[in-house]
């Protein structure tokens, strides 16, 4: 118990923040007090702020805002930056240009501004953006200006407590192994030395208008001159940062300006109308379904909160819904093969096999990857890809990473196009069903308290695994050991002629998710309203019986 106070203690003194210092002395103060109903908690909360460093992944850090080294703080930050601008220096990157930009969360500001502090002070030579703006704007600027890395301060979707720090290559990728860990390595050693006292300087060069400018640039140039522009679309940023963006695109392409959600149109790290500030969870579009119903809407575009995502809703079998992330994927996918975009398809292993197969009858290549941009956005010559978590690459010589407003742009190209000729997504979603026949996904998804309900899980899948799915033979691949096309992850995919099924812990939560997809052939998808009902309770037989393969409720 002593060792905690005086680890509290010490952490608390060498705080550069009066916010987490004075939450940290409020802390020490509660867990020393004599009522138990006060101390307890205190000690159990002081106890996980110091259970050890906030893990640095492939995705960087993301966690609760708060003191010590297992919350995302100004000293977590400052040791990231000078550990991941110690990486560089010894990748022969030293002195190089890297950008920074944040978004609009608590302490993104404070974040951005101890790394451009800490990396210009290690000789680096630092690019700015002077406010928030989406993180795809930032992932633009890296190669746009010949940076050698660039970070970028968000936690895109997650609750309001958290906030995240994001690395990318100067090839603007996200990292991968063994970079994360060689990272952390230093990150680590820094930690343990004298990280107060890194040299520090405010040499930077405001980049905001010249980025901007370039970005809209950019995407505008992905609508063609004489395309369709007759659209009437709603739009929500979810109270994160890309209505602006948005705007300007929008008019930069000769497009209607949206029609916003002006409740949610400005940022506000504290996301007032929203439980969760996901396009995906329910009811977080529900303002945007209503506005749209109000104004006779030909669609919905929502972004997530730093703009790297996108949710498209429209009316599909005579109500308003939102698509799910793999119905958006092939209507996106559909439009670069249509279109003739040269390169390759790509899609994550969770992902649908919709675009597999609808690349390999136009003759265009395919590979599927592990979950995550950090491998979608690595596939050399890369003509479209997507992930199911409703994030979509369509420009990625640009940009090789998710981003929700080139995306939106596109789905808004599509949109009128359709308009102009009669038609709306709903029918080009029925074209796709009847072409390829109709494939529904959903998820089986369990959050847990104790993650070793979830090894436990994993290990009773892998040691009994179903012979067979909605009665039909299915083939079990643990992709733990590896797989001709991947390497190895902690996942296990059961394939039968019509259903497919990925289990896998969650990268970035308590979770354990089964991604589940039936299809249904031709003939049986001719009526595609009657084929999504018939899809819907084989999705909800195969939820039950994944459910009881793994032991969980379902």
């Amino acid at each position: 118990m002593d060792e905690l106070f005086t680890r509290a203690q010490a952490w608390r003194d060498a705080d550069p923040d009066p916010d987490t210092a004075g939450r940290l002395d409020e802390l020490i103060v509660r867990a020393q007090a004599n009522d138990g109903a006060i101390r307890e908690p205190a000690l159990a909360e002081l106890r996980s702020a110091f259970a050890g460093p906030l893990e640095f992944g492939t995705a960087g850090l993301r966690g609760p805002i708060g003191p010590g080294p297992s919350r995302m703080n100004r000293v977590v930050v400052t040791q990231a930056a000078a550990g991941f601008g110690a990486w560089l220096n010894a990748a022969g990157q030293g002195g190089g240009r890297v950008i920074v930009g944040h978004d609009a969360r608590h302490k993104s500001d404070d974040f951005a501004r101890d790394t451009a502090e800490v990396l210009a002070g290690a000789g680096f030579e630092v690019l700015w953006t002077d406010g928030p703006v989406p993180t795809p704007v930032v992932a633009f600027g890296i190669q746009h200006f010949g940076c050698v890395a660039g970070v970028v301060v968000t936690a895109s979707h997650n609750p309001p407590a958290d906030n995240g720090y994001k690395v990318y290559l100067g090839d603007g990728s996200q990292i991968v192994p063994p970079a994360d860990g060689e990272i952390a390595a230093e990150i680590a050693r820094v930690a343990a030395a004298g990280w107060a006292s890194l040299p520090r300087s405010d040499e930077r060069r405001d980049v905001t208008t010249d980025l901007l400018d370039a970005y809209v640039a950019r995407v505008t140039s992905l609508y063609p001159d004489g395309a369709p522009r007759d659209v009437t679309w709603v739009h929500t940023a979810l109270h994160g940062v890309g209505a602006e963006t948005v705007r300007r695109v929008a008019a930069a392409a000769g497009l209607p300006a949206p029609v916003e959600v002006a409740e949610q149109a400005d940022p506000n790290p504290d996301f007032p109308t929203v439980s969760f500030p996901n396009p995906e969870e329910p009811g977080a579009i529900d303002l945007a379904l209503a506005l749209a119903e109000a104004e006779g809407a030909d669609v919905v575009i929502a972004n997530d909160p730093d703009a790297d995502r996108c949710a498209v809703a429209a009316v599909v079998d005579g109500s308003w819904r939102m698509l799910t992330g793999d119905e958006l994927g092939a209507v996106l996918g559909h439009d670069a093969i249509t279109r003739g975009v040269p390169g390759t398809f790509a899609n994550s292993v969770v992902s649908s096999t919709l675009l597999r197969r609808m690349a390999e009858a136009a003759g265009r290549r395919h590979v599927t990857t592990l979950t995550g941009f950090k491998w979608i956005g690595r596939v050399p010559d890369l003509a479209f890809g997507y992930e199911e978590a409703i994030g979509y690459c369509v420009d990625s010589r640009a940009v090789p990473d998710k981003d929700g407003i080139s995306a939106a742009v596109t789905v808004l190209r599509i949109v009128a196009g359709l308009k102009a000729e009669g038609r709306t997504l709903a029918d080009l979603l029925d074209d796709i069903a009847r072409g390829f026949g109709l494939t529904a996904t959903a998820q089986l998804s369990v959050r847990v308290a104790d993650l070793s309900l979830i090894a436990d899980a994993m290990a009773r899948l892998r040691a009994q695994p179903p012979v067979t799915l909605l009665g039909e033979p299915v083939t079990v691949l643990d992709l733990a050991e590896g797989s001709p096309t991947l390497p190895p992850t902690d996942a296990v995919e059961l394939t039968g002629s019509t259903v497919h099924v990925v289990a896998r812990p969650s990268g970035t939560e308590p979770k354990l998710k089964c991604y589940l997809e039936v299809r249904l052939d031709a003939a049986e998808s001719a009526d595609v309203p009657a084929a999504r009902a018939v899809a819907a309770g084989r999705l909800a037989r195969l939820r039950a019986e994944m459910a009881d393969a793994l032991g969980v409720e379902g």
